[in-house]
């Protein structure tokens, strides 16, 4: 069966929507998916499916943790391979020591060319913004990171339909895909 990694926004944050990864894990298990890990509180959900299509699985997981929680959460679902893609595609400097560098991972049907249109200007020198396979790849400069603008496209509804990871959870998360 293939692996994938569920990444569920806005669960455990800053109090909001609380789900505990315990039972966030039974719940996929009860579904019928397979090898089901948990890696963090903020919602990765490492798991083997049947099912061979990311987008239907992303349908299925909206439906499923909506009636299992009782609160919406949007999930994004990724192939072990189209996340070993996005790892492999991230720009060269992508999480090097001076940048603080995140992967905005897009939930379907958003496409990278319309999110990529609603980016305000950011910093220069100090933000940097890269498209990606079902992704953007955000950076911005570790000592300045406080001059960022990136909090303006957070605030957009576009931003409703993303759903962020450091790029050391992503990287992270594919070393587990392949334990």
């Amino acid at each position: 069966m293939p692996s994938y990694v569920a990444l569920l926004r806005g669960i455990n944050v800053g109090g909001r929507n609380p789900v505990a990864m315990q039972a966030l894990a039974a719940c996929f298990l009860d579904a019928g998916y397979a090898n089901v890990r948990t890696h963090l509180q903020s919602g990765n959900v490492l798991f083997d499916a049947a099912l061979s299509d990311a987008a239907a699985l992303e349908t299925a997981l909206d439906d499923l943790l909506a009636a299992a929680f009782e609160v919406a959460i949007p999930t994004v679902v990724r192939s072990r391979d189209e996340l070993a893609d996005t790892i492999a595609s991230a720009p060269a400097d992508h999480g090097s020591p001076d940048l603080r560098s995140d992967v905005f991972f897009l939930k379907r049907p958003l496409t990278v060319e319309a999110a990529m249109g609603q980016v305000p200007e950011l910093r220069e020198g100090v933000d940097s913004i890269a498209p990606g396979p079902g992704a953007l790849y955000f950076s911005r400069v570790e000592d300045r990171a406080t001059k960022t603008r990136i909090t303006k496209f957070m605030s957009m509804p576009v931003f409703q339909q993303m759903t962020v990871r450091t790029w050391r959870t992503t990287t992270r998360l594919l070393q587990m895909l392949d334990e």
